[in-house]
């Protein structure tokens, strides 16, 4: 048997999960997206894992979590190690770019910058709140013009005059975007002024002040799409690497983490015949009212988060015991 290591992230929009072995190399990989439903996303990758990997001699001896979502699905795949995004795509990126200075990073619903130096993060910024520089804000645009996600990069090169589309919002550049296809802009155009648009938005409100050196590596889902891709190196006039596998470098990253550390634990795919669900919980406790989640496996109250101290939780287990 094959001692390899499964790596999970599970973000807003899509959740991820692959199976690496000592050297890092993806023995398996799953792609899907979250609907909205973590728990259910979790089993789907789990599920499409155990298909790549039944009979192959693979033994999956630890786990990691990552991901906005890392603290339910650690707990679903009883995961030995939790680890936030920021030094998780760190992580998976260096394996495969080692002398990497600088990554963008763009995802469904947020996005990130990463500065490393030596191989060491010594910098980083998120941006949570403006959907302009996402890929939801891509997908949303691009139904409204009735094309395919898919088909954004190849239609934007082949744009000769980009539309210039507002990008310091998503209501300006949803009002720039119907305004220019009235009067009567190619979709071409349009849809590179869309690349443009959130590749200006990401640049102002995630890297302002941030010290940008190559080798710059592109990552998330939003770094498959060619225009972007384009439009980053244009606006930047610097040259960016995109992994075949950019998508899943979060999962990549903690799985290398989960390798690397001491704990190991057998993974089980019994997590595909549990029942978990959620439910939120006020806790009464003091004024800072914690607004909690809590998690529960086959009814049985697992446990909850969200909690500013540490009585929010037994006030939890108690509250649904």
């Amino acid at each position: 048997m094959r001692e390899c290591y499964l790596g999970a992230d599970i973000g807003s929009i899509s959740t991820k999960a692959v199976v690496v072995n000592d050297a890092a190399e993806i023995i398996a990989a799953s792609y899907q997206w979250t609907e909205g439903d973590p728990i259910r996303a979790v089993k789907r990758v789990a599920a499409e894992i155990e298909g790549q990997t039944r009979g192959n001699g693979i033994d999956i001896v630890a786990c990691g979590a990552t991901g906005s979502a890392r603290h339910l699905s650690g707990l679903m795949l009883n995961a030995t190690l939790v680890k936030n995004e920021i030094t998780a795509h760190a992580i998976g990126t260096l394996s495969r770019y080692p002398q990497v200075q600088t990554i963008f990073e763009i995802g469904g619903q947020d996005s990130k910058i990463i500065i490393l130096r030596s191989g060491v993060v010594v910098d980083y910024a998120m941006n949570t709140l403006c959907a302009a520089g996402t890929g939801a804000f891509l997908s949303s645009q691009a139904r409204r013009l009735g094309i395919e996600i898919q088909e954004l990069g190849s239609l934007a090169l082949k744009s000769t005059k980009p539309a210039r589309i507002a990008g310091r919002c998503t209501v300006f550049s949803e009002s720039d975007l119907i305004h220019k296809a009235n009067m009567g802009y190619s979709k071409e155009d349009l849809v590179a002024g869309l690349c443009r648009a959130i590749v200006h938005n990401y640049l102002n409100n995630v890297t302002k002040g941030k010290d940008i050196q190559p080798p710059i590596v592109f990552q998330g889902g939003v770094s498959l799409n060619a225009g972007v891709v384009q439009a980053v190196e244009e606006i930047t006039g610097y040259d960016v690497l995109v992994d075949e596998n950019a998508h899943v470098m979060g999962a990549i990253g903690v799985a290398i983490l989960a390798g690397k550390s001491s704990v190991r634990r057998r993974f089980s795919y019994d997590v595909l015949e549990i029942s978990f669900k959620t439910s939120g919980y006020e806790c009464p406790g003091c004024q800072n009212a914690c607004e909690m989640v809590c998690t529960f496996r086959n009814d049985e109250f697992l446990d909850a988060w969200g909690n500013r101290c540490e009585n929010g939780s037994a006030n939890a287990q108690a509250a649904f015991s």
